[in-house]
């Protein structure tokens, strides 16, 4: 045997060995690989000798962008190449791999069989088939029994995402006649794991233009290997970031008062920065719903967001009830030439309507509606403010029982504090013109056999206000104590004047005009803080106690019309007072001496008791602090416990003879104090005031709000919420507890008791939105005054690699409105959407 022979016969068993492991599985270039490289122009016809260089390594240090290709034997006839044994071709950023090879190296246009795989590129492609030819500049190939991905890279046979919406798809014939096109015949499309996706279509033909859609003809939806329906033509996103116009997957659901519900919607993608969306439900024993929203986004800081929702109803009983109705609602926001200029406008037909057809119960049973728009700029120390407002507050499900008020329009301008010259004393102002009017309908009520009614009430179309508040104050500094004396001139005019007997509600307008004057001196003392660090370490934390005392003394007299000025606002009902207000805030701060960051795992957020719920604000809850937590990698101080306890005593307990005995009586004094009104007889104490707060971490947060009175030895208002997670479980309760002053119920036995609200809230839930496997939540509402679960929600999901499954039960008890048992689910795959009718912004988490 030649020395030629025999080496021939050594290089390919050392190159089989070494090249065998990870070719196909791991998808990547060998760390490590002995094949023969060229750059095709070389002068050898022939070579089988290994080289002591990888063939990747080889490709890196060209200096140009000329292919390099690898086997373990080549053979050149004139620009064609043969190869044989492991192939692997460079070119920019592609590379192709397969058993047999040829390469012409005047059009970069390679033939190969057995092993093909093609991968790289700027979508980040991975192509395996039987065999296939590619040009690789043009771009252009055609592969056979073809698989492929876009939009993943693999590190050590872990994938790695790319694109917002990375994609797979097999064919026995795949075309790419472009850079980022591809033709699919007669195979499949999914976002699924291969080999065994959950989902996919499978289609006659698929036109994939990466970066914008796929186009799905004469299709099947295939779920676990059963074909669940027919498409004749679909789309799949195959980047987010890109939309087209269609009709969306149709919606179902069950209801015990709606029936049987199907729907479906079509999105209208208009333009880059605008989109909108119009659908309709079909509800089998009530009639039909229609929605819509249209949204715009002009810039990265202004949008427009318009959502309508209505329902024709049929009626429910005999005679038959209708309770259809509609509901608009109106967000936008944008910012230019320092103006900042924010909608919120909403509009509710009837209250009957929310309450029998909105799907969240604390959105259904809230009887306000608000609408606002507003236009500002601060400068230099002053606020310019141009806003129209209207406000109303249905009393009962009976058309016209609706009070309301409006500002159009309204400006204020306001200013800082600022040096007077160069004297010790500070000036600031507040000055407000306003177009007012207010209305109320008919309203009776039933003390005993007894029953009054107070006559409708409504202002001019338009009642005018100017309002102006100068105030001059000297702060003063001495060894850390505060001391803040200034003086208020309040002058508010309006066009128009009530008239009426004194205690008479609401009265009547007049379109006599009135002036109202005041004077106002406060004096504010806050000693310094009384604070201890202690040195001890607890719990991994250094502790820091703060005690910050204070007190105001104010005086405010020249009111004497009071029961002559109409109340549309904060600004109308000043009243003379003499008072001194005394409190304390107490603070515990933690420092964390570990290193080591806090609990980043998600949570169900949306879950927390006492969140406010989408789309509205509701009065008793307040903004989630769990949400969005920052994850802090290292020691950091938190404030762990707050509580603030303040009481005003009255030297005047007849707030200069304004107060009306027997009803309950709103003052600027006592709202200042606390929300709840308190004042229903003379008094010269005040309720007690607590607000306590606690939150050892950035997912633990705890609050009791407590309005206790010592004149009449009882709670007035207490709400206690309480939000706890740990690793995947999230819980949630609370407690809001109401007794309403100067106004009573008549018990069963016929006593009048004093009129009282106390509902509790529970919320559990394990797991997350987009958490892999299972997640679940529940949560309740229960009346402990009628003895009544108000309502009942459970929601399931299981979500795979690439779809997920959502049940839900509702039921509702509202009143003698609404008792409905409500099921729902949701089928969602990724980057393609939903099928169902569990609506994002009504699931619990």
């Amino acid at each position: 045997m030649t020395l030629r022979n025999r080496f021939l016969i050594t290089a390919p068993l050392l190159c089989h060995l070494l090249l065998v492991p990870p070719l196909v599985t791991s998808q990547l270039p060998p760390a490590n690989s002995s094949s023969t490289s060229s750059h095709p122009g070389a002068p050898a016809e022939k070579s089988t000798t290994a080289p002591t260089t990888p063939c990747g390594r080889a490709f890196a240090e060209q200096s140009n962008n000329r292919p390099t290709i690898c086997a373990i034997e080549q053979e050149r006839d004139g620009v064609v190449y043969k190869l044989h044994g492991a192939v692997e071709i460079y070119y920019e950023n592609y590379i192709l791999r397969s058993d047999d090879a040829t390469f012409n190296s005047d059009t970069n246009e390679a033939s190969a069989s057995g092993h093909f795989a093609l991968d790289g590129g700027p979508n980040d492609d991975h192509i395996r088939a039987s065999h296939g030819t590619y040009n690789f500049a043009l771009e252009t190939g055609k592969f056979y029994d073809a698989t492929g991905t876009t939009g993943l890279r693999f590190r050590a046979n872990r994938p790695i995402l790319t694109s917002t919406a990375p994609f797979a798809f097999t064919g026995k014939l795949v075309e790419k006649t472009g850079p980022a096109h591809y033709l699919v015949y007669d195979g499949t499309i999914t976002t699924c794991e291969l080999p065994h996706p959950k989902w996919q279509f499978d289609a006659r033909k698929v036109d994939v233009d990466v970066g914008g859609n796929a186009k799905i003809y004469r299709s099947e939806f295939v779920l676990h290997g059963f074909p669940i329906l027919y498409f004749p033509f679909a789309t799949h996103p195959v980047e987010k970031e890109s939309r087209q116009s269609g009709f969306l997957i149709p919606s179902v659901g069950r209801s015990s008062t709606k029936g049987n519900i199907l729907g479906d919607a079509y999105y209208w993608a208009i333009n880059r920065m605008m989109d909108a969306t119009i659908g309709a439900e079909y509800f089998s024993l009530r009639g039909w719903s229609e929605r819509g929203e249209f949204r715009v986004r002009p810039s990265e800081t202004s949008y427009v967001d318009l959502n309508y929702f209505g329902v024709i109803d049929r009626g429910i009983g005999t005679p038959p009830l209708k309770e259809g109705g509609e509901n608009a609602r109106l967000n936008a926001a944008g910012t230019f030439d320092g103006f900042r200029a924010v909608a919120n406008i909403d509009y509710l037909s009837s209250f009957l309507f929310r309450l029998a057809f909105n799907e969240v119960f604390s959105q259904a049973v809230y009887s306000e509606v608000k609408s606002q728009a507003f236009l500002s700029k601060s400068a230099n120390g002053f606020s310019y403010n141009g806003f129209t407002e209207r406000y109303q507050n249905f009393l009962s499900t009976t058309p016209g029982q609706v009070i309301t008020i409006l500002h159009a329009p309204s400006f204020d301008f306001s200013g800082v504090d600022r040096q007077l010259w160069h004297t010790p004393l500070f000036w600031s102002f507040d000055a407000s013109t306003a177009g007012l009017s207010r209305s109320e309908p008919e309203q009776c009520s039933t003390v005993g056999s007894l029953q009054s009614c107070a006559p409708p009430f409504r202002t001019a179309n338009l009642l005018g206000r100017f309002d102006l508040n100068p105030e001059i104050s000297l702060p003063l500094l001495f060894r850390g104590w505060t001391l803040r004396p200034d003086l208020t001139l309040h002058d508010t005019y309006y066009s128009e004047r009530l008239v009426g007997e004194v205690g008479q509600n609401p009265g009547q307008a007049s379109d006599h005009p009135i002036d109202r004057h005041a004077v106002e001196t406060a004096v504010e003392l806050r000693p310094p803080p009384l604070e201890r660090v202690f040195d001890k370490e607890f719990a991994g934390r250094k502790w820091k106690h703060v005690i910050e005392p204070r007190a105001v003394y104010r005086f405010v007299t020249g009111v004497n019309n009071f029961g002559n000025i109409v109340k549309f606002d904060e600004r109308d009902i000043l009243t003379d007072t003499h008072e001194v207000e005394y409190g304390f805030v107490t603070r515990l701060y933690a420092k964390r001496m570990s290193d080591q960051p806090e609990d980043c795992s998600k949570i169900m957020s949306a879950l927390t008791v006492g969140g406010a719920a989408p789309e509205s604000t509701i009065p008793w809850q307040h903004t989630n602090p769990l949400a969005g937590a920052p994850c802090q990698p290292g020691p950091q101080v938190r404030e762990i416990v707050t509580w603030e306890l303040a009481q005003k005593y009255f030297l005047d307990p007849t707030f200069g003879g304004t107060l009306i005995p027997g009803q309950r009586n709103v003052f600027t004094t006592t709202v200042d104090l606390t929300g709840i009104a308190f004042v229903t007889q003379p008094r010269h104490l005040s309720p007690l005031v607590s607000r306590l707060r606690a939150e050892t971490s950035s997912r633990t947060d705890a609050e009791w709000d407590m309005d206790y009175d010592f004149q009449g030895h009882r709670v007035n208002a207490s709400t206690l919420l309480v939000n706890y997670h740990i690793g995947q479980v999230t819980m949630g309760g609370g407690d809001a507890f109401l007794q309403i002053p100067a106004q009573t119920t008549i018990s069963s036995s016929g006593s009048a008791q004093p009129a009282r609200f106390n509902q509790f809230r529970a919320a559990v839930g394990y797991g997350n939105p987009n958490k892999r496997g299972f997640s679940g939540a529940s949560s309740f509402g229960f009346d402990a005054q009628v003895n009544k679960l108000q309502f009942l929600s459970t929601q399931t999901t299981y979500n795979w690699d690439c779809c997920g499954a959502t049940l839900e039960y509702r039921s509702y008890t509202i009143a003698n409105v609404r008792n409905e048992n409500l099921f729902r689910f949701t089928f969602s795959l990724a980057n393609i959407g939903a099928f169902g009718s569990l609506r994002h912004q009504e699931s619990l988490y």
